[in-house]
């Protein structure tokens, strides 16, 4: 039985070995809304399976495992979040993402765009835009969960806003004004960065901010559920379906060819379409 992670290894998805670290998983879990003592029930399980070379999603799936013993809506929490964070490295499949959470709100959406402010161009995330509302949207995804967008990501981001909102924009066959800038995060702020959002009128969204409406809650809201969440499907094949833009498992649901055109004639579709049914 093993007690001990020195000279431990594990393989993440992008390819790359690194040292296991405890406090990693430690901190996903609290992150996640587990109890101390359900923290520690879960790595005193996942101690003793951990071998050199084992991969990151065997471990989440044990831990995982474990945690829908103990409570089914921090295992949800746990999983979604760690979904959300496995649409890196690149923030490109977080920017689409964030464009779908916006349009089951309602909103239309484009991504990637580049736009004139009043003294340089800028390129933006998303923008979203209805009847009411023109919003530019910063979508700023951090690979790593501790990593939180800070005081000076906040000071950049208000300071393009701010060039932007000088000019006029033809969005849904209107010119008109920006009426929101939002700064969306997979992860936290600090608290510096937050007291500075509140008091320039910032719309700022990160996992667990603001209390009510925070990124979790969108997503949840919204029953959209990356790709990214789905135990049968590789590593391999998140990073194919990311790479043709498909995000949600709602599009796959709704078109499970997606499955073969993508992945191969020979992929068995049926554990992937049961997964997503029990969502």
């Amino acid at each position: 039985m093993r007690t001990t992670t020195e000279q431990i290894t594990v393989l993440k998805a992008n390819g790359r070995r690194e040292a296991f670290e405890i406090e990693k998983l430690t901190a996903s879990l609290l992150h996640s809304g587990a109890t101390e003592e359900a923290t520690e029930k879960v790595i005193s399980h996942v101690l003793p399976e951990l071998r050199d070379g084992m991969t990151t999603d065997d471990i989440y799936k044990h831990a995982f495992s474990i945690l829908q013993e103990i409570s089914k809506p921090v295992a949800r929490s746990y999983s979604l979040r760690r979904a959300v964070m496995d649409l890196g490295p690149s923030g490109f499949p977080f920017e689409d993402f964030v464009a779908e959470i916006l349009k089951a709100k309602g909103f239309e959406c484009e991504t990637r765009q580049t736009v004139l402010g009043g003294c340089v161009p800028h390129e933006v995330d998303v923008v979203a835009y209805n009847k009411k509302k023109l919003i530019m949207v910063e979508a700023k995804f951090h690979n790593e969960l501790g990593t939180k967008s800070d005081l000076k990501v906040v000071l950049y981001i208000k300071a393009r806003f701010d060039d932007l909102q000088e000019n006029v924009f033809n969005y849904g066959g209107n010119n008109r004004h920006i009426t929101d800038c939002w700064l969306i995060t997979n992860t936290k702020f600090s608290s510096t960065a937050i007291h500075y959002g509140v008091c320039k009128n910032l719309t700022m969204i990160g996992w667990n901010y603001p209390e009510k409406g925070s990124l979790q809650d969108m997503i949840e809201d919204e029953a959209l559920h990356p790709v990214t969440c789905l135990a049968s499907l590789s590593a391999a094949d998140k990073k194919t379906l990311l790479g043709k833009r498909i995000v949600l498992c709602s599009d796959i649901k709704k078109n499970p060819k997606l499955l073969t055109e993508l992945l191969g004639n020979s992929f068995d579709i049926t554990p992937v379409i049961n997964e997503i049914n029990e969502l």
